[in-house]
């Protein structure tokens, strides 16, 4: 038999002589007059003569990290997630059968102590226990620590796990709520409304992506878990609600990576009256405050490098960027007509072996080149902008060039954090658009958008000028806490089931 299965027999056994002693094995409360976090900040300052005067008497609970026996002293180590304290356990000190049930505890159980406050010799703070009490048990034996491969998979899996014996993992989520927090925050300041989209769509829209598919029994129809909240915020803004956001959830049938979950967060919000000039201001100035308020600078590790938050980002346009970077790859100069012709764009993809879909245009190629040998540079934020139109169908086109949209990309440590536009609100164009779409999906473009007759109509009772975008949450709250893979910022990640 294994190891873990003998400590586990035995830990029964203990949870076994715990009921035969009379012990309530799983009470339904305990009356704590702290937690250990508040203990610590109102003592932990506190000389040990301070304390000797005053004698603070205390009752707190948590999770027993340790058990140390030095002769007639014992100590158990406990923690409630953040902070951790000392109870010192002396058999003339506690009722007799208080100390029969320190003698069975465990390594991973919850216990509730109450005593007075002190200071060791070692000047450990500490509570002088006067009586123990038996919370819950922990059956399985905890890991002391990761390593390998195999515990990475065992975090994500067991994320309970990883929170009890890994604290640098509760950092991140409180970082991570700090952020949302911190944007909510930012915009109530500045009058966005905060409202609540289905999750459950009768079409797949707003962005371009595989989604999932589901049915109502009922209504015996079939149904879409969203895969952005685009076409329903703007049809609030076709109702006057000039400046609404949304934190939400999205799901798309794609595959997984380090920055790719089916299951993701994001931010999403649009401002009337403005376009993508005006939100590229806007999104420095938030994500540098969120990441001041989030980790106390705007600054921060990630990948080998340091990022900064302060604005301003720097801005370049798609087309020019992948043309530099094809001068630089061919080593000759590519002119700007490259990119914008068919036969040429085709042939330049050619000579720099990057692929694209089949019946893709100048646009879409142009795009492809970008991705291909621009994205891995852009470690620093950066504003890519002016997006070709075949590849922005919700996006509203140059007046000077309607070959190029208001658009731009937000990147940062080598990959999109967000994305943005001027919105289209011209019905007409509109359609023409969801046509192309359609056309493209005709050809097998899973990802190519449908058509949605009835945003057509909210369009056509009028939207005003507006900037919409969208913000990775997940994304984000990587680079913030240096994370190197989405799966470390999302509590529960989507997994491949385990072999049996």
């Amino acid at each position: 038999m294994s190891e873990d299965h003998d400590l586990h027999q035995q830990r029964l056994a203990n949870l076994a002589e715990l009921e035969r002693l009379g012990v309530e094995t799983y009470p339904r409360t305990f009356a704590r007059t702290g937690t250990i976090s508040a203990l610590v900040a109102a003592h932990g300052e506190r000389p040990a003569a301070d304390l000797e005067v005053l004698r603070p008497e205390a009752a707190t609970a948590g999770r027993i990290l340790a058990v140390r026996t030095f002769g007639k002293a014992n100590f158990l180590v406990l923690s409630d997630g953040v902070s951790r304290i000392q109870a010192y356990i002396r058999q003339d000190s506690v009722p007799e059968r208080d100390f029969a049930v320190f003698k069975l505890l465990d390594f991973g159980d919850f216990v509730g102590v109450h005593g007075r406050v002190f200071r060791t010799k070692t000047n450990e703070l500490t509570i002088w226990a006067s009586g123990i009490t038996f919370l819950a048990k922990c059956l399985h034996p905890l890991p002391e620590k990761w390593h390998g491969l195999q515990d990475v998979e065992t975090r994500y899996r067991q994320r309970y796990l990883d929170l009890i014996v890994n604290p640098d993992s509760r950092r991140v989520f409180e970082v991570r709520a700090k952020v949302v927090a911190g944007i909510r925050r930012f915009l109530d300041a500045r009058g966005f409304l905060e409202v609540e989209t289905p999750m459950m769509q009768p079409l797949a829209g707003g962005a371009l992506a595989r989604p999932f598919v589901t049915h109502h029994n009922t209504l015996d129809m079939t149904l879409f878990l969203r895969i952005a909240p685009e076409l329903y915020l703007k049809r609030l803004t076709v109702g006057g609600v000039e400046r609404v956001f949304e934190i939400n959830r999205n799901f798309r049938n794609e595959g997984i990576s380090t920055q790719h979950n089916p299951e993701f967060t994001m931010l999403e919000f649009y401002q009337a009256y403005a376009d993508y000039r005006d939100l590229m201001a806007l999104t420095e100035e938030m994500l540098s405050t969120v990441a001041r308020e989030a980790i106390g600078s705007d600054a921060c590790a990630f990948g080998g490098e340091t990022i900064s938050f302060a604005a301003p980002f720097r801005r370049v346009s798609l087309r020019e960027a992948a043309r530099e970077a094809a001068s630089r790859r061919l080593g000759a100069e590519v002119a700007p007509e490259d990119l914008r012709d068919r036969e040429k764009a085709a042939a330049l993809a050619a000579r720099l072996e990057v692929t694209y879909p089949d019946g893709a245009g100048a646009g879409r190629i142009a795009t492809a080149v970008f991705e291909a040998l621009c994205e891995a540079s852009l470690v620093q934020p950066t504003f890519v902008f002016d997006f070709p139109t075949e590849v922005s169908p919700l996006s509203k086109q140059r007046p000077d060039d309607p070959d190029t949209v208001e658009r731009f990309e937000l990147y940062i440590g080598r990959f999109e954090v967000a994305n943005a536009f001027s919105e289209l609100n011209d019905p007409a164009e509109q359609r023409r658009r969801f046509e192309a779409q359609l056309a493209d999906r005709q050809r097998g473009d899973a990802e190519a958008h449908a058509m949605d007759e009835d945003y057509i109509r909210a369009l056509e009772y009028g939207m005003p000028p507006a900037g919409g975008e969208g913000i990775g949450i997940d994304r984000l709250v990587m680079l913030l806490t240096g994370s190197p893979s989405i799966r470390d910022v999302i509590l529960f990640p989507l997994m491949r089931p385990q072999a049996e």
